[in-house]
């Protein structure tokens, strides 16, 4: 159950918010084998003045911050990496110098879900794919 962050400017991350978590979801699914209703985004729009990038980045640039589960392994992580930057390129025509992910795993015992520290859930799905 990935919990996503999206940073951008404002005005173009929230013209694009429902299809940003359309692609970003459908890719973790896809990459992470999660049940399809375990999403969990937000979106930090930013005003042009508080999101400092380097000029050769444009407006379009973009952030997302995943934090996991450790346990996955790297060719998962790695197909999550490649499909987002192929699909957001693809589907909302933002380069993929403009997109950047980074992917942050903890244990699951460092989680609070539902009452209880994540080492003592029973998940419906694995974590090591």
């Amino acid at each position: 159950m990935p919990q996503v962050k999206i940073y951008g400017i404002k005005k173009n991350i929230t013209s694009k918010r429902e299809q940003l978590s359309e692609i970003i979801h459908s890719c973790i699914v896809f990459a992470f084998n999660i049940p399809a209703d375990k999403r969990f985004h937000r979106f930090i729009p930013l005003d042009k003045s508080d999101f400092i990038f380097p000029a050769d980045r444009s407006d379009d640039y973009i952030i997302i911050e995943l934090s996991i589960f450790e346990g996955r392994s790297i060719a998962s992580k790695k197909t999550l990496i490649n499909m987002l930057l192929q699909k957001i390129s693809l589907e909302l025509d933002i380069s993929s110098k403009d997109i950047e992910i980074t992917i942050f795993e903890t244990p699951v015992s460092n989680w609070g879900i539902r009452g209880k520290p994540g080492d003592e859930l029973k998940l419906n799905y694995k974590v090591s794919v």
